[in-house]
């Protein structure tokens, strides 16, 4: 074996001679692009075993390879392989499926707009503050109740109880899970996510929840009567537990059951058919496949999970407090009633009212819109609206959270719903609005705003890319990052822990010269130091020994280098010297980058705002109808107009296949490629047909009937998508990888009847066979080549099964 091995590696590396006990990357100077190559080439050889990248980092030698290839497999570690089922068929049914859902989305329209307007003439009717107010107050609580209700009533109508089903897509069956599950995500009770009122809508939906449960996670589960949770069971933020999952043109619905007093860690997965004992634990950053389950009182993390050697901390109880989770519940109710939705409905009134300039856009007389005056008139109000709220919310958000702090004190366990619970929360949501870190991240700005928030960043050694687009915490008060650590997107910094009945914030420190993939939770207690490389996905470990200067992959996580031979070779631009020399230049760039994210976000909503005036102006002749036009319109035309804004910022310089500092022009551009165009308008077409159309015009290289229910293709015209591929929600296809101060980006290709599971994440350079099947949570680490009709899964991704094996 060490002979086939060495014989493989030294074509690979283009080597006449690899010595079996030379080290991958320290000695040979391969990376993990190198050695994705290597591990295909083994696959395809006949009589060897299959080998993972997990494999290479484990034994980075040919001769420690070739004794654990030889070793016996362990037993008992991965889920079977599901069975496989042919992939959708009949392209009469796609269109069909995408017919009615578009009906389905202008008779709601005609409904909301119907009942809006006149609500709105009931509340404009009034005679003074006090009694628009008053009538504001009622017409929202008539509507609340009726959104909350609809979805309740839609799914007992069109469903009944769920059953343990599959379900093709696009079919009339997956007509009616559409419509519920959209109405489900889309009603108020979900804003409550962390209060007793989201536990009681789902158990109106059928779940089976029992007393005293703490539900933390927006992801909202769908088929709910498949859902059991047992007393005192919290399931902490960003974890999936939807009961459903899509694969090969199916959608599939099954059982998932946690038992009494147990915790579900942040960013965790839960697939069907799966189960957590009484008091068991799963950690942060872990999943439970198929058919799993942690028995009672036992501590398991991974993904897949295993049984964990050490406790995973949890934080104290406190008192169980049913009249408080009441009373929490009881209060936020008038919380809405007096002042959201007053504010909502009434408050455009008064505004009208009140602001004669305001009215006579949102109100034009006859022929107004013929009137130049009146585009004047709209040009200084979106003006105003726009960039006052900016400064506004900039304001709001650097002043009432630093009060309400004042109130917590870090490292003291504090019970569920009290005061301190309203503080904390009200704290957290204000400080991640997703707004300001997308148009500071990417640049200089990002660190002057993180610290502008509360963060403590010790001396910043600026490198004009320190954080990406996307980073969140509990508390940036109780954030620390070290010198010279550079984060991509996806960061979340978990600084509260829950049980079901109490909470505690604490200070989360990550050292110096880190260097932070994406889509990494760090938790309270993290053991990492100086001089890490936490991957993509990484499962940040809590216990052992504390890791400094090495590089952590997977989940549970395991060592490897720091860095390879070719992250190195842009070093050189670290020197203070480049950096002064290079940075003032890259500042321009995103200066510019981030004005035009500016203007293009108020441009949308200056002609939006004449959309809203035109249909005022027509409400005369159409009515009601009218503004449901506009409902329509406005929908259309923000898909359409953050189409041609992405096709403009590449239509001069397209994505491609890049490795580069990122000090090089090529890079900027592609952060302005991030950063100017909006993905936030493809979430409304999840699940339908119409979201194909929308990736075809931005690129993307798709084939018939795709079926995609909330993926994210980062560069959209480097992404090849077969006929019939399944696209779970949270997946990511991710093009592009940024390691300290060098990017890299290469194209994925990704084959027909192929299915991405729940949050599973795809990198860059990787190619997928036909009929492939990755499974939830996986990440496919770069360069992988995956056979046809294989079954992979894990973090990293390895060989589950090959073929149609059940």
């Amino acid at each position: 074996m060490e002979g086939v091995l060495v014989r493989i590696l030294a074509d690979v590396t283009h080597r006449d001679c690899v010595p079996v006990d030379s080290h991958f990357f320290d000695e040979l100077g391969a990376d993990s692009m190198v050695m994705a190559r290597f591990c295909a080439r083994i696959r395809k050889t006949e009589g060897l075993p299959p080998v993972s990248m997990k494999d290479i980092y484990r034994h980075p030698t040919i001769d420690s390879l070739a004794a654990a290839l030889a070793a016996p497999e362990p037993t008992g570690r991965t889920a079977p392989a599901p069975r496989m089922p042919e992939p959708a068929k009949g392209t009469p049914h796609y269109l069909l499926c995408g017919a009615l859902q578009l009906l389905t989305f202008l008779g709601y329209s005609c409904v909301i707009a119907f009942v809006g307007v006149r609500g709105y003439e009931w509340i404009s009717a009034g005679s003074g503050p006090a009694d628009v107010y008053l009538r504001s107050v009622l017409f929202g609580a008539a509507a609340l109740a009726w959104l909350c209700v609809l979805p309740v009533l839609a799914k007992w109508t069109l469903i009944g109880r769920w059953q343990p089903c599959q379900i093709r897509v696009w079919s009339l069956s997956y007509f009616r899970f559409w419509t519920v599950r959209t109405l489900v995500r889309s009603a108020p009770p979900v804003l409550f996510v962390g209060s007793p009122l989201y536990v009681l809508y789902l158990r109106a939906l059928g779940a089976r929840i029992g007393r005293g449960v703490a539900v933390f996670s927006r992801n909202v589960p769908v088929c709910t009567d498949l859902l059991a949770v047992g007393d005192g069971t919290v399931i902490r933020k960003d974890s999936y537990f939807t009961c459903y999952r899509a694969q090969a043109g199916l959608i599939q619905a099954g059982p998932v059951s946690i038992g009494k007093d147990a915790v579900v860690g942040e960013a965790t997965v839960l697939d069907i058919g799966t189960a957590l004992g009484d008091r068991a634990r799963l950690a942060h950053a872990s999943a439970l496949h198929s058919g799993q389950t942690v028995p009672d009182g036992e501590h398991w993390h991974g993904s897949p999970a295993l049984r964990a050697d050490a406790r995973y901390p949890v934080v104290g109880p406190a008192d169980r407090g049913g009249l408080r989770r009441a009373v929490h519940g009881v209060l936020q109710i008038p919380a809405v009633l007096l002042v959201y939705l007053p504010l909502s409905f009434g408050g455009v009134s008064l505004l009208l009212a009140e602001l004669p300039q305001l009215a006579a856009v949102l109100e034009p007389g006859p022929m107004a819109l013929a009137s130049w005056a009146f585009y004047t008139e709209a040009l200084a109000a979106s003006l105003v609206l726009f960039f006052g709220a900016i400064v506004l919310g900039l304001l709001l958000i650097a002043t009432v959270p630093r009060l309400l702090a004042r109130a917590i004190t870090p490292g003291t366990v504090y019970p569920l719903y009290g005061f301190r619970y309203g503080m904390h929360r009200t704290i957290t949501l204000m400080t991640n609005r997703r707004f300001f870190t997308h148009l500071f991240g990417d640049s200089s700005c990002i660190v002057h705003y993180l610290r502008f928030l509360g963060y403590d960043l010790s001396r910043v050694e600026q490198t004009g890319s320190n954080f990406g687009t996307e980073v969140k915490q509990d508390s940036p008060y109780l954030s620390s990052v070290g010198s010279g650590t550079m984060v991509a997107d996806g960061l979340s910094i978990n600084n509260a822990e829950f049980s079901s009945t109490s909470f505690r914030v604490s200070r989360v420190s990550i050292g110096p010269r880190n260097f932070l993939g994406n889509r990494i939770a760090y938790p309270p207690r993290g053991r990492t130091g100086d001089n890490c490389l936490l991957a993509t996905k990484v499962m940040v470990p809590v216990d052992g020994k504390f890791r400094e200067g090495v590089g952590l992959l997977g989940s549970p996580s395991f060592e490897l280098p720091r860095s390879v031979l070719r992250d190195s070779t842009f070093d050189r631009l670290k020197t203070d010297g480049e950096q002064r020399r290079l940075l003032p230049a890259k500042n321009r760039h995103n200066a510019a980058t981030a004005a035009w994210y500016l203007i293009v976000r108020w441009l949308c909503f200056f002609l939006i705002t004449l959309i809203i005036a035109a249909a005022a102006e027509l409400y005369g002749a159409l009515g009601a109808a009218a503004v449901a036009l506009a409902n329509v319109v406005v929908l259309l035309f923000t898909a359409l107009y953050f189409v041609l804004v992405e096709r403009a910022v590449t239509s001069r310089h397209p994505t491609g296949p890049l490795f580069c500092s990122i000090y090089d022009l090529r890079f900027w551009q592609r952060e302005r490629f991030w950063k100017v165009p909006s993905e936030t308008y493809l979430r409304l077409f999840n699940g339908t047909p119409f979201k194909n159309v929308i990736w075809r015009l931005l690129g993307v290289r798709i084939g018939s009937r795709v079926f995609d229910d909330g993926c994210s293709l980062t560069e959209r015209s480097m992404v090849t998508l077969g006929d019939d591929c399944t696209l779970n929600a949270g997946s990511v296809v991710e093009c592009h990888s940024q390691e300290d101060g060098a990017f890299k980006s290469e194209r994925t290709s990704i084959g027909s009847g192929c299915t991405l599971g729940i949050g599973a994440f795809v990198h860059y350079g990787v190619a997928l066979g036909d009929g492939t099947v990755l499974a939830p949570d996986s990440f496919l680490m770069k360069g992988e080549t995956v056979p046809p009709h294989a079954h992979w899964g894990g973090n990293p991704a390895r060989q589950i099964s090959q073929g149609n094996d059940t």
